[in-house]
């Protein structure tokens, strides 16, 4: 099967959170477990101007980010009781049947997709609504997201559609784990260049 992934149109997003929402509601999520987040980012400087003043020139965008179920899932790579798996459709999802709860993938993983349940002592994680695609549905957090911003399919097909930019801060640069996530940049969006900084760094609305 080919390859499934995430397009996010970052000019759309306004931080609105309904796709976090969405997906909190769906998979009945516990306090404090967020499988899709919005992480806000800032950037700028002042800027002088010729009378020997300085003015603000920032800008402020928002991520919608969830897994992007990685060609290299290092999560996959990390678990010892092989929980976290990546099926024929290259969906990364866990087995809570065999997972230990050890935390390994919540530690390896630079966009911190996996989140540990208090309540079932397992790890959980995006699993791209594979119920909902099962029966022709688009992912929870697509369909509620109001602006369009979100959507998904065949990673080949998206990147035809859209380009191949994964790479924008403050993502990690996608050469760590090729993830299949297709990004339209906000005209002020920064590349992530060599940078290896987690997300959870940014400032999150979730």
């Amino acid at each position: 099967m080919a390859q499934m992934g995430f397009y996010f149109d970052q000019s759309r997003c306004t931080g609105c959170a309904a796709c976090s929402i969405a997906c909190k509601d769906k998979h009945d999520l516990p306090v404090g477990v967020s499988w899709r987040r919005i992480v806000q980012y800032t950037t700028g400087t002042w800027r002088e101007n010729a009378d020997g003043t300085a003015s603000p020139d920032v800008a402020t965008y928002y991520s919608s980010i969830s897994c992007n179920h990685c060609d290299d899932a290092i999560c996959v790579e990390v678990c010892p009781s092989t929980a976290m798996r990546k099926g024929d459709d290259g969906i990364v999802f866990v087995d809570p049947e065999v997972c230990i709860g050890c935390r390994y993938c919540e530690m390896a993983c630079p966009y911190s997709a996996p989140q540990f349940n208090p309540e079932s002592g397992v790890m959980t994680k995006c699993d791209l609504c594979r119920d909902r695609l099962a029966v022709g549905e688009k992912p929870a957090c697509v369909a509620a997201c109001p602006s369009r911003a979100l959507d998904f399919g065949e990673i080949e097909d998206l990147r035809q559609r859209y380009g191949s930019e994964a790479g924008i801060e403050p993502l990690p640069d996608p050469r760590i784990t090729q993830p299949n996530l297709v990004i339209k940049p906000h005209p002020a969006a920064q590349s992530s260049g060599q940078g290896t900084g987690r997300i959870e760094s940014m400032t999150r609305v979730d």
